[in-house]
């Protein structure tokens, strides 16, 4: 009965990482022992503090409908931790909750973007962000980096990718699934060649902002002339180790906000009651409430990087955030492994998912068809086995 469906999503794509999940899932079950470095969720419990405010928050009876936008001590919450931690003015109306930072875009999409209009994504980007834009009816454009730059745009690549269609930039940063971090000077440079083309307007995802090895944080909404035009996208489950809550928000000019909050109204509503009580006790903890986390990432990192570098034909920067390494494997394409002929990254991941029994994701749902995604979003034990295996079937 297939063709019955609509033709928007016969066009969509799988995420590529809930199908790695998935894959990994039914060979677990087949009794194999897989490790999964596919997926974007910290190995951490949620911190003991988050967890009383919701058990408070469920003896408060909180189990009513939600404002659409979000409980406005919430937006409240939301609005301190932008000036605290970003130097970013977004009073409460500009703030719009919603479920997950991937409804938060998927709305931005619906309220910004028009049939045609052009979207630019430096590439590796996020795996939703392409099926996002076409789900509103939007064309990607996407510009490719290496690891020469360490996957970051420079303002030479952003210039010529932008034709009259341009309505929009969309990154991350810290990035999914590369790691890389934006400097202040390299988003000023970004922001200068948007200084000429003033209705050209960008979406920030912001979620890996504290999980970040540099000497800070740096948001595109603080540079100068930028601010009018930057949505910025945040939310609780990387840093606060909170994926299932499913709390995302933007700070956004305050017509993208009731645009956001016209649609979310007919959607799904407002977000969970309980999950949201228990994000304001977590905007308002000081980082170093989670800061154990952080340098447990750290810690990984290192150690991956290193054991990573001793594989001949894996090429590695040096991420500054997240919890992911992007190498580049091209070395091994038209090459023979254990009797399976390698022709690209998406064969390279299934050659490890079935002969090491590693899950990872491969670099072409990002939009890079060199590389893969390591996550290393897992213990150090189950990492240092994983890189073995790998180590052994190359």
């Amino acid at each position: 009965m297939s063709n019955h469906l609509s033709d928007r999503i016969q066009k969509m794509s799988t995420s590529a990482t809930l199908a790695m999940a998935a894959k990994a899932r039914e060979l677990r079950n087949e009794g194999k022992d897989i490790i999964g470095l596919s997926l974007g969720e910290p190995d951490f419990n949620i911190p003991d503090f988050i967890k009383d405010a919701a058990k408070q928050a469920i003896d408060d009876n909180y189990s009513s409908y939600t404002p659409v936008d979000g409980y406005a001590e919430l937006k409240e919450a939301i609005s301190k931790k932008f000036k605290r931690d970003n130097d970013l003015e977004y009073k409460p109306s500009q703030i719009v909750v919603s479920t997950g930072a991937k409804q938060s875009l998927f709305n931005v999409a619906l309220v910004v973007i028009n049939p045609g209009d052009e979207v630019i994504l430096p590439a590796p980007y996020w795996v939703s962000y392409s099926d996002i834009v076409k789900l509103a009816e939007g064309v990607p454009v996407e510009v490719k980096t290496g690891i020469e730059t360490d996957f970051k745009m420079t303002p030479e690549q952003l210039e010529a990718a932008i034709t009259p269609k341009t309505k929009m930039l969309w990154f991350s940063s810290p990035c999914n699934p590369s790691g890389s971090v934006y400097s202040k000077a390299e988003l000023e440079g970004l922001a200068k060649v948007l200084e000429k083309h003033p209705d050209i307007f960008v979406v920030s995802d912001e979620i890996y902002e504290h999980i970040n090895f540099t000497s800070g944080h740096v948001s595109i909404a603080g540079i100068e002339g930028m601010y009018d035009r930057v949505i910025t996208v945040n939310g609780v489950s990387k840093a606060f180790a909170m994926t299932g809550w499913r709390i995302g928000y933007i700070g956004a000019p305050e017509w993208i906000a009731k645009a956001c909050t016209k649609l979310q109204g007919q959607v799904t509503s407002g977000a969970n009651a309980i999950a949201q009580r228990s994000v304001i006790t977590a905007l308002e903890a000081p980082k170093s409430k989670i800061q154990y986390m952080i340098d447990e990432f750290h810690q990984r990192r290192d150690i991956v990087l290193q054991l990573l570098g001793e594989i001949e034909g894996f090429n590695v920067n040096v991420p500054e955030g997240a919890f992911y390494v992007f190498p580049d494997i091209s070395s091994y394409f038209g090459k023979t492994l254990n009797g399976v002929k390698i022709n690209n990254a998406s064969d390279f991941a299934l050659y490890l998912l079935e002969h090491a029994n590693v899950a990872t994701v491969t670099g072409e749902a990002f939009g890079n068809p060199s590389c893969i995604r390591i996550s290393y979003a897992a213990s150090e034990k189950e990492l240092r086995e994983a890189i073995a295996r790998i180590k052994a079937v190359v």
